[in-house]
């Protein structure tokens, strides 16, 4: 097995990148501007979702689209992580939605959560985030809120979820590094999976945040934060793979190359069609 099949047995299913209007300059080689492919793959992850959603009883029917979408503000703006088969089919997603370091509290998603909270759980939680958007600047990093996190169910026992939270972790390096946060529920361990993989609860002057029941998705809720430098040391391993990937997988932008690049981008789209982009799992992350 040569080196490159061997991370391409690690990397498991076929995953695909969307990339954000503003990424025009991030240097990935494997940048392709394929407007329709875009579309397409932001529509799936809406649907998969809102299914998802809808069927943990998290949402209600009032809040999708007529096509069945569940369309968040942050979506035109963000990076999305994929896992999708080899016909292109979404099975598992999440977004990565980059801020600078300079954002205000009031810019960020997380501050709309608090308006259906007790005032004194609100104050920790902005107090709690400010450090760690204080912590963003003094190293230099931007501040990443991850959400729209999904997986199909023909993934709920494997390793997809975990994989997949990896992969942010590779995508935050590659971007010069994060300070993230993410609230995430305890239902289907997805509070848990981010703990495993080097999340940690928020924390003010009195100590952790506790969880919270959020009356909108109706299930208790975790808000945790990550350092990209500080994967858990078990699947540090993993991250330093996953960099790598991030330099040959597809990262598909909402527009077209510019005259400059195009002969980057078409190399990259050719490199694209080939067949480890889409391989199928034969080692698990844990």
């Amino acid at each position: 097995m040569t080196p490159g099949s061997a991370l391409e047995s690690r990397l498991g299913r076929g995953f695909v990148v969307l990339a954000p209007p503003q990424a025009g300059t991030v240097p990935f080689p494997h940048m392709i501007g394929d407007p329709w492919r875009h579309e397409r793959l932001l529509r799936e992850s809406q649907k998969l979702r809102g299914r998802i959603y809808l069927e943990d009883g998290a949402i209600t029917e009032d809040s999708l689209s007529d096509d069945g979408r569940y369309i968040q503000s942050a979506d035109d703006l963000s990076w999305h992580l994929l896992t999708v088969t080899p016909d292109d089919r979404v099975t598992a997603c999440i977004r990565y939605s980059s801020h600078p370091s300079t954002v205000s509290f009031s810019e960020l998603d997380v501050s709309q959560i608090l308006w259906d909270q007790p005032w004194a759980f609100a104050t920790r939680v902005k107090n709690a985030v400010q450090a760690e958007l204080a912590r963003a600047r003094r190293s230099g990093f931007s501040f990443v809120e991850l959400g729209g996190w999904a997986v199909g169910e023909e993934l709920r026992c494997s390793t997809e979820a975990m994989r997949i939270v990896l992969m942010c972790y590779a995508l935050s390096q590659m971007l010069g590094g994060a300070i993230g946060l993410s609230t995430a529920t305890t239902r289907h361990h997805s509070s848990s999976i981010l703990r495993r993989t080097g999340g940690r609860s928020i924390v003010d002057s009195k100590g952790e945040v506790p969880s919270y029941f959020d009356p909108n998705y109706k299930c208790e809720m975790e808000m945790l934060c990550f350092d990209s430098r500080s994967p858990s040391p078990r699947y540090s391993g993993w991250v330093r793979e996953f960099t790598q990937a991030l330099l040959r997988i597809p990262m598909i932008a909402s527009h077209c190359p510019s005259t400059a690049s195009g002969l980057l981008h078409l190399h990259a789209g050719v490199m694209a069609a080939e067949p480890q982009v889409a391989i199928r799992e034969t080692s698990k992350v844990a």
